[in-house]
């Protein structure tokens, strides 16, 4: 009878050990079916087909004939650069570039030594600015600002000292907002990255840093007045005569490219004698019904400094797109317990995951995702993760990088369209290079390649064959300095 009554018990123990289980097994599948519609739903908002991608470059021409028709035409700003001369690879000489972007700015001192030699040194210094000059007086940051150079400048080697009567020559990278006069003038529309100097706005920028040269008794002109796209453009054809636009793709976005000056209509000076023009695009404002976007995108945005703008650069720069990884995990961490029962609070703050923590765990290739584990135990402080969770983390990076570099691909195929350059025409052995810059096009390799490979897509073989895509860095420095080369008033005027 004992026996009996013990058989009983264990049976019961085991039916309720099997049930305990296979109500564990219902809540873990039902997480997952859960967090995997999720992803699903999200994959399928993104979807990047073909036609919709020649929709989006198509909107892209349309906005950009509109943006050069007339001023606030369009969400792009198609602004003239008055850099109708790009470096052709003859210049030589001393020159030298001040790039200011953010809370550092740079001086550099260029050699250049022509077709033989090309760059043939660059001397280089980076300068922190002081928190309180950010806010204070133009005045004082812009004799921050000379001094530096001025002390850069002493140390120039004796040999490449002007010849008397001469000044030396700067190209001045400046990368906030500025509404361009002249190719070397333009008035600052405001400030951002965390400068606030009210006294400036509206003034021009070359005009405040040259009372400030004189101040500290330094002679030196500037001679172009750039952002840092353009740069990019005349740096990578200082080495390549192909090159016909310059794409930045790194924290922010931006393109600039060589438009004919005749199909500018509002374009009022004298023709150019070149013939052409370089526009900058700030193509990160475009905006389409046909760009896949969707609630993440929604939520960051509204969340953003600058809501209803910027919507291309936010779904395609190195700035949002780990923010918008972490905001879906963060639904499936509320919707789906994804990752337990408490939301990892970590997961809470916006733009803790940055995009190289994104790249890095959309290239791990160790057979149990180890670097993924570590990221989200690291950043995010999710301790445990399983291979089934680590494999959906990196689907879910694939989705947002594939998304982003199609359409960034879908942008420049755009431009090539607008230029007339996106088929074969015969008898023509047209070759058009588009240079790249940008640490997310430098250093996202799974990004990069599905961009390069989208532009094949949508070119189509016997185009493409015409179509280059290089690396080109440093615009804001060596590009700088080349523009003041190829604006140099000294041009043709013998040294002797």
């Amino acid at each position: 009878m004992a026996k009996i009554i013990l058989g009983a018990a264990a049976a019961l123990t085991a039916a309720l050990a099997a049930a305990t289980v296979a109500g564990h097994h219902l809540k873990v599948s039902g997480k997952w079916g859960h967090a995997e519609s999720i992803l699903k739903v999200f994959g399928e908002e993104c979807g990047t087909p073909i036609e919709k991608l020649r929709k989006v470059a198509e909107a892209m021409v349309v906005e950009m004939h509109a943006g050069l028709a007339s001023e606030g035409g369009s969400k792009l700003k198609m602004l003239i650069s008055y850099v109708d001369n790009l470096p052709s690879g003859d210049e030589k000489g001393l020159f030298y570039a001040l790039d200011l972007g953010g809370t550092n700015f740079r001086a550099l001192r260029v050699e250049l030594g022509g077709k033989e030699k090309g760059v043939v040194n660059v001397d280089s210094e980076e300068v922190s600015i002081p928190p309180h000059l950010m806010t204070g007086s133009s005045h004082d940051l812009f004799d921050f600002i000379a001094t530096s150079l001025a002390k850069f400048v002493s140390s120039e080697p004796e040999e490449f000292r002007p010849l008397p009567g001469r000044k030396r020559e700067l190209g001045f990278t400046f990368s906030f907002p500025v509404r361009q006069t002249s190719i070397s003038s333009g008035t600052l529309i405001k400030w951002s990255k965390g400068f606030s100097i009210e006294d400036v706005v509206g003034e021009d920028i070359v005009g405040e840093l040259t009372k400030s040269l004189e101040r500290v008794g330094l002679d030196m002109r500037v001679a172009a007045l750039i952002n840092d796209t353009v740069g990019t453009v005349a740096k990578a054809r200082f080495g390549n005569k192909d090159v016909i636009a310059g794409v930045i793709l790194g924290t922010g976005t931006n393109a600039a490219y060589l438009e004919n000056v005749t199909t500018i209509p509002k374009w009022q000076g004298l023709l150019p004698k070149s013939g052409e023009m370089v526009i900058n695009m700030e193509w990160g404002n475009f905006c389409s019904s046909d760009l896949p976007l969707t609630e993440y995108d929604q939520a960051l945005d509204e969340a953003s400094l600058n809501p209803g703008e910027q919507i291309f650069e936010k779904i395609i720069s190195g700035m949002y797109l780990g923010d918008i990884v972490r905001r879906v995990l963060l639904k499936m961490a509320e919707k789906a317990d994804f990752f337990g029962d408490i939301v990892p609070h970590k997961l809470r703050i916006p733009f803790i995951l940055r995009t190289p923590d994104m790249s890095a765990m959309h290239h791990d290739t160790s057979s149990d995702l180890r670097v993924v584990g570590k990221k989200l135990r690291d950043i995010l402080e999710i301790e445990n993760t399983s291979l089934k969770m680590r494999k959906i983390v990196v689907e879910l990076c694939d989705i947002v990088s594939v998304r982003g570099a199609r359409l960034a691909a879908a942008g420049i195929f755009g431009i090539l369209r607008k230029l007339g350059r996106d088929t074969v025409k015969t008898g023509e052995e047209q070759k058009s290079v588009i240079a790249l810059d940008g640490g997310l096009f430098e250093h996202y390799m799974k990004f990069r390649t599905c961009m390069e490979n989208t532009l094949k897509e949508l070119l189509g073989d016997e185009a493409a064959e015409t179509i280059g895509v290089e690396h080109s860095n440093d615009g804001s420095g060596i590009g700088a300095a080349l523009l003041a080369a190829s604006q140099s008033q000294y041009l043709g005027v013998e040294d002797s």
